[in-house]
């Protein structure tokens, strides 16, 4: 017998609720029930991933289902938000159940690691396109911002950058001598979840990197009105990648790839011996608007456009 909507729902999504002390009530009416509580911030986001935009046909589906949740408390991270609950929409061709039980078993062990309820949402029939609306809590006042980045600042990031680039040119037939990082990186990043918490009352300014460093962080000097010099032998870069641009002299792919999901911020010199987390100081907020890179004993202009979907 084929599975209903609603079957499909209760089977593969419907989760006693965690978070009591906010989700009073999820899955099953036509609205969820939440509360914020007293001397906090709701914070939202949402993102879609696009079969054929964001992964191709044969995605491995516990990958994906992990990948959309985290790309989504991601988001959160940035702001300093401690993630309590989600809601997700899935358009799907048809009912696979196989496909439906390994995607609901990636997305509910990320949101069991960070304690997220899944709370609603919706399902329909179409070409395959996947949603999730993802909210957390801060307290009021102390959400980390883009607007806020301050003239000499130290510019930090976590992790490595480019590895999730790195993958998708494995992917695309690059022959690498240790791929497992990179793959992981570009198929189920990990989330910074608590190093987002960690620098809440610390940071002047955070952006998680979905586009690339040179990207993103451009997005603070225009909503903060101030540019930046980054430090190339600063950037966090993994031993594969490293061997990567030895062998092809591509220096950009570190700058200029996306799906690395880790945290970009600043913070005030006189506070950044209160980072307590690991990260790397890749460069410095300047008075000069525009970003730049000191390379080879040489400052030029380093001008990157993240992906723009109807450009």
């Amino acid at each position: 017998m084929s599975v209903t909507e609603f079957g499909l729902i209760k089977q593969y999504f419907t989760k006693p609720l965690k978070n009591t002390y906010v989700n009073h009530l999820g899955v099953g009416d036509d609205c969820a029930l939440m509360s914020v509580p007293e001397g906090y911030e709701l914070a939202l986001t949402t993102d879609t991933m696009v079969e054929g935009v964001h992964f191709f046909a044969n995605a491995d589906p516990q990958q994906l289902g992990h990948k959309l949740l985290a790309i989504n408390l991601s988001d959160l991270a940035a702001m300093g938000a401690d993630p309590v609950s989600a809601t997700l929409a899935l358009t799907l061709p048809k009912v696979n159940e196989v496909w439906l039980a390994a995607f609901s078993q990636g997305l509910h062990e990320l949101a069991n690691q960070f304690s997220v309820d899944i709370i609603g949402g919706d399902t329909t029939s179409g070409s395959l396109t996947l949603t999730i609306q993802a909210m957390g809590l801060i307290p009021k006042g102390q959400a980390l911002k883009r607007s806020t980045a301050k003239i000499d600042d130290i510019i930090c990031v976590t992790g490595c950058l480019g590895d999730a680039g790195l993958a998708l040119k494995i992917e695309q037939g690059y022959a690498c001598s240790i791929p497992e990082q990179a793959l992981q990186q570009l198929h189920q990043p990990q989330p910074k979840v608590i190093e987002g918490l960690a620098i809440r009352n610390f940071a002047s300014a955070c952006i998680d990197l979905s586009d690339g460093i040179a990207s993103d962080l451009n997005h603070i000097l225009q909503q903060s009105g101030v540019g930046a010099c980054l430090h190339w032998n600063n950037i966090p870069r993994s031993i594969p990648l490293n061997e990567y641009i030895d062998k092809t002299g591509d220096w950009m792919l570190p700058l200029s790839a996306g799906d690395d999901y880790q945290l970009c911020f600043t913070v005030s010199p006189n506070k950044v011996d209160l980072i307590q987390i690991a990260c790397t100081q890749i460069g410095v907020i300047e008075a000069k608007q525009g970003l730049r890179i000191l390379r080879s004993n040489r400052i030029s202009e380093l001008e990157v456009k993240g992906f723009e979907h109807f450009s």
